[in-house]
């Protein structure tokens, strides 16, 4: 049995070809045991046609469950759906499995207050759309220059490791003096083979040591601080999470969650230390009776457009309408700010490049033009 949807369609469409960009913004996850965003894009369209249609949730569940590709996702639908058929509620069955946040527990659970499931589900299915969009822009603008930096790395330690050693030798043999700059590359070179190994250890124990450190406070607060202090790119690491808040309060408004549990949701929701604290500090100021746009505009990780607009939704009681319309603006510009640290980085990169690699040719030619003058 198997269900006639179109975005399933299109899904099978897609895997009979070879596409980079599924590589690209392919989602990696540690013993592939996460149900990912894009699979919850999916999975919550398909629910939401299924129970508009008039079909129970238990036998969406079913169908749903005959659709997936994955071994572990059929689990994960058998599971949900013997919890379901033992009585517990949908949303208690999200709220115990890890795969899903307590973002989608609450929607769920206000869904099935309201009678409203089949549109809360699709409002979901947008929210991960949307969430999945943004991460496609985020790659694809990070692609290609980590693509030259990686290139880079691999053509200098060849030319370090094996190249130079090579003009080394013969120069020693001939006792041709060098210049400054060869010197250096050659020491460099030296380097590099002693202790690259060592390097190399050290890097990935500090890489290990940020994993393990990441989900610490001081540490969150340090690198957020860090992110909206860079230079061009912190404006848009601001507005990459600025799109994430908008679009959750704007599911969470719809499905008519109060705001200041809202904004506690989403507070646990969004790993940005910045704006963790901004919340915090408007939902107290919120509950000791503030206005919600001044309540904002005591944190400075909120921009003057934002608070502006919030002061519009309050005399006009059409939250919703306008976090919709910040979260629409948002994507537009990180979508335009993708581009343009794209464009400007592509070019950079590959003079950086050009410059390592020319630096070390020059360095090994000079040399040659003395080892003529002495074999002549």
């Amino acid at each position: 049995m198997g269900i006639k949807i179109d975005t399933t369609k299109k899904q099978s469409q897609r895997d009979n070809s070879f596409d980079v960009s599924d590589i690209l913004t392919k989602e990696i996850t540690l013993f592939g045991t996460a149900f990912t965003s894009k699979k919850k894009e999916q999975w919550y369209a398909e629910l939401s046609v299924l129970l508009k249609s008039g079909i129970d949730l238990r036998s969406g569940l079913e169908l749903l469950s005959e659709t997936q590709k994955k071994e572990k996702d059929r689990k994960l639908m058998t599971v949900m759906l013997s919890k379901l058929i033992a009585g517990t509620p949908f949303s208690e069955i999200l709220k115990d499995d890890k795969n899903f946040t307590d973002y989608e527990y609450y929607a769920i659970k206000i869904g099935e207050q309201t009678g409203e499931l089949a549109k809360i589900t699709l409002e979901l299915s947008e929210f991960y759309k949307r969430k999945n969009e943004l991460r496609r822009e985020i790659v694809s603008a990070l692609t290609y220059p980590i693509i030259v930096l990686c290139t880079a790395m691999i053509v200098i330690v060849f030319m370090l490791r094996y190249v130079v050693p090579m003009f080394v030798d013969i120069f020693k043999q001939n006792k041709v003096d060098l210049p400054g700059i060869t010197q250096g590359i050659i020491s460099f070179s030296n380097f590099m083979g002693e202790y690259g190994a060592l390097l190399f250890g050290l890097f990935i124990l500090g890489a290990g040591v940020l994993i393990f450190i990441s989900k610490k406070q001081w540490y969150r607060k340090i690198l957020g601080t860090i992110q909206l202090r860079l230079p061009i790119l912190g404006a848009y690491f601001q507005r990459i999470y600025m799109a994430q808040f908008t679009q959750a309060i704007s599911l969470l408004t719809s499905a008519k969650v109060p705001m200041v549990e809202s904004i506690d949701l989403v507070k646990n929701m969004i790993n940005f230390y910045p704006l963790q604290q901004g919340l915090y500090r408007t939902k107290q100021l919120v509950l000791a009776g503030g206005t919600l746009s001044v309540s904002f505009a005591e944190s400075p990780i909120f921009d003057k457009k934002m608070i502006a607009m919030m002061r519009v939704a309050e005399e006009t009681n059409q939250t919703e309408f306008i976090f919709q319309k910040l979260n629409e603006q948002y994507n537009q510009q990180v979508k335009h700010q993708s581009q343009i640290i794209s464009n400007i980085l592509n070019p950079l990169l590959t003079i950086f490049v050009g410059i390592i690699v020319g630096a070390i040719l020059i360095a090994m030619y000079l040399p040659m033009f003395r080892l003529s003058s002495v074999i002549g």
